[in-house]
Order: structure tokens, then C-alpha cells, then sequence
């Protein structure tokens, strides 16, 4: 009787789920399967000395650690608790005209989460038959586009060339490209930043650098960009992210090498169970991600997650339409990868 009526319209985002009842491989939340860098403990440990002052409001170490890898200024850096909260920020600061935002049918179910929580009025632009981005469809009057390349949970890569096409058409609008799996794969956008004032990109380091339980994510902008977001976030919440996760995240940023190596590998392991489950009779989509998109013709998707579940194998389903025979497989080490095909190869006909 206390929630509002603004409260009671919200759809809220369902996240992959967290049984507790057994032990499981665990292939539903696209997590790294690898540890993060050994170095963030000691940059942790000695960060502790200053929890009693409030952390840095703009995580400027952070930011220059961030531009330092990434070859821009620190000023087209902005961090925030996870690349969720700075979508949010993204979604208040740049949409929301009259003109609807534009965003793949099937994509992060974030996004209309975000448009209903805000009033942004928005528009769900199919993909193709075969699960791709296609950017003509995407040149239209609006109020700006996102989308995360590669998609989730298709795994599909839309290529740099289109999406500068999409830059080039919306000049006046921001295009958002969340780059959470871009090291998978994908190529970044990242050295089109000063070419496009327009241009907007979201990374997490929950994928690719292991760090899922800290929440640490950022923005990549030039500074107009990251003065909306600044603006939002002020308004909000003026430290978002504290005194530990900040220094953990520079120095998981800073261990390239480490990250290069634990990221090949997961690349590898893709690689090698797609082929592996294609000649099992399965369809998989060109993955750039840490997850597969995948599913069968003998045997219904929503079957194969119960009865995969009941082995001990958590992977996504999405009961939603043209996606509701397929599963999105978060790829774990050799191990983990070669139980779920020993697992699958005795589950399909």
C-alpha cells in the first residue's frame, strides 16, 4: 500500500539466477572463469590505510590509468559503479526527447528498463533473420541509439565502418556503444573518439577483467560527453565509486599482460567448443563474446536448460520471442567447456 503508483508501473530487470541448493558449473552470467590480477590484493591492502576519508568523487587515478592503456586524455574518462550505473546516467543525461531512442529487439534488457525508469520514450529495431545489427535501419529520426557490440545475448559483432555510418547520421545525436565484451574479439571504438562528438562507449570490468563482485565500470567520451555524465552523477551520487574498488580496478587496468592472457584463453575455449558443438547437430552465432548463442532443432531450448540444470550446468534461457529456442552459454575453463559437451552430446538426440 506504501509503493507508488510510478513504482508499481516499473519493470524491473531480471538477472541470470543464483541457486543455492547445489553446487554448479555456472555459465548463466557471462563471469570469467580466471581470477583477476594478483596485483590488485596489494594495491587493495594498501588502500585500506584511507577508508576513514571519502574517496576521490571524479576516481582521477583511475581515469588516467584508463586513458594511459587507452592512448586518450584523462578527461574523456569517466568511472562510475559498474557500466549499469553509467548506462543509467547515459540514459538521463542524452535521451529523452519527443524522439523516440533507438535499440535492437533483442539485446541487454536493461535498456528498456532504463527508458520505462526515466520516461524515455524508445523504439525496438528488429535484427535480421540471422541475429545481426543492421545499421540502415538504425537511420532514422531519433533521439539517439545504444546498443552493445557485440550484442547480448546474440554474441554478434557489428563492424566499425556501419557503425561510423550511424555516427556520420546521427551528427547531432549520441550514439552509445557498450563495449562490455569488446575484448573478446570485437574492434573498439575507442580510436574514433576524436572523430565523432557524438560518440559514446560503456566498458565493465566484470568480463574481461575478472571483477564482477567489485563493480567498477567507465565511460569513454570527448569531455562534453563526460561533463553530461559528470552533471547526472553529481545529482545523484557524488562518490560513487570507493576507495577499494577504485584501487583494485587501476590495478587490474594497469596488468595488461595478465588480462591478454586469461582473455586468449577464453577465446581459445570459445573457438573450440563452437566447432565441437556444431558437429552435435547445434546452430551458434559468430561469437566476439565470453558466450555462445546457440540452440538445436531435435530439442527445445527450455528443455535443454532443465535437464542441464539438473546435471549441474547453469546456462541462460530467455523465454522470449525469436530467442526462446536458444541458450546463451557463458564459457568457463577447458574443464567446465568439456563436461557441458560430454553433457550435451548425451542430452541430444
Amino acid at each position: 500500500m506504501f509503493i507508488t503508483n510510478r513504482a508499481k508501473a516499473l519493470a524491473p530487470y531480471v538477472a541470470g539466477e543464483q541457486p543455492k541448493d547445489q553446487k554448479y558449473i555456472k555459465l548463466n552470467t557471462n563471469e570469467n572463469p580466471y581470477p583477476p590480477s594478483p596485483k590488485i590484493v596489494e594495491a587493495m591492502a594498501k588502500e585500506t590505510r584511507n577508508l576513514r576519508l571519502y574517496p576521490d568523487a571524479d576516481s582521477t587515478a583511475l581515469c588516467e590509468a584508463i586513458a594511459q592503456v587507452e592512448n586518450i586524455g584523462a578527461d574523456c574518462v569517466f568511472c562510475g559503479n559498474g557500466s549499469d550505473e553509467i548506462l543509467s546516467f547515459v540514459f538521463y543525461a542524452f535521451f529523452g526527447d519527443d524522439l523516440p531512442l533507438l535499440f535492437p529487439d533483442i539485446t541487454y534488457s536493461f535498456y528498456p528498463v532504463y527508458a520505462n525508469f526515466y520516461g524515455v520514450p524508445y523504439k525496438k529495431i528488429p535484427l535480421n533473420s540471422a541475429f545481426e545489427i543492421v545499421a540502415e535501419d538504425y537511420m532514422r529520426p531519433a533521439s539517439g541509439v545504444i546498443f552493445p557490440n557485440p550484442n547480448a545475448p546474440t554474441s554478434i559483432f557489428l563492424n566499425q565502418e556501419e557503425i561510423c555510418e550511424l555516427l556520420q547520421y546521427h551528427a547531432e545525436k549520441v550514439v552509445a556503444v557498450d563495449e562490455a565484451y569488446i575484448a573478446f574479439g570485437g574492434e573498439s571504438m575507442v580510436p574514433f573518439i576524436h572523430q565523432y562528438p557524438n560518440l559514446l562507449i560503456t566498458r565493465t570490468l566484470s568480463k574481461s577483467h575478472a571483477l564482477a563482485g567489485m563493480r567498477v565500470g567507465y565511460a569513454i567520451g570527448q569531455p562534453h560527453l563526460i561533463e553530461g555524465l559528470r552533471r547526472v552523477k553529481d545529482s545523484f551520487n557524488s562518490y560513487p565509486v570507493d576507495r577499494i574498488a577504485a584501487a583494485a580496478a587501476r590495478a587490474a587496468i594497469l596488468d595488461r599482460e595478465y588480462y591478454h592472457k586469461i582473455n586468449g584463453k577464453i577465446i581459445g575455449t570459445r573457438d573450440r567448443f563452437i566447432e565441437n558443438i556444431k558437429k552435435i547437430g547445434f546452430t551458434v552465432a559468430p561469437s566476439k563474446t565470453n558466450f555462445v548463442f546457440a540452440g538445436h532443432e531435435s530439442i527445445p531450448a527450455s528443455e535443454l536448460y532443465l535437464r542441464l540444470k539438473e546435471r549441474g550446468i547453469l546456462v541462460r534461457y530467455f523465454n522470449k520471442h525469436r530467442i526462446d529456442n536458444h541458450l546463451r552459454i557463458s564459457i568457463g575453463t577447458d574443464s567446465d567447456m568439456n563436461y557441458v559437451l560430454k553433457t550435451l552430446g548425451e542430452l541430444v538426440p
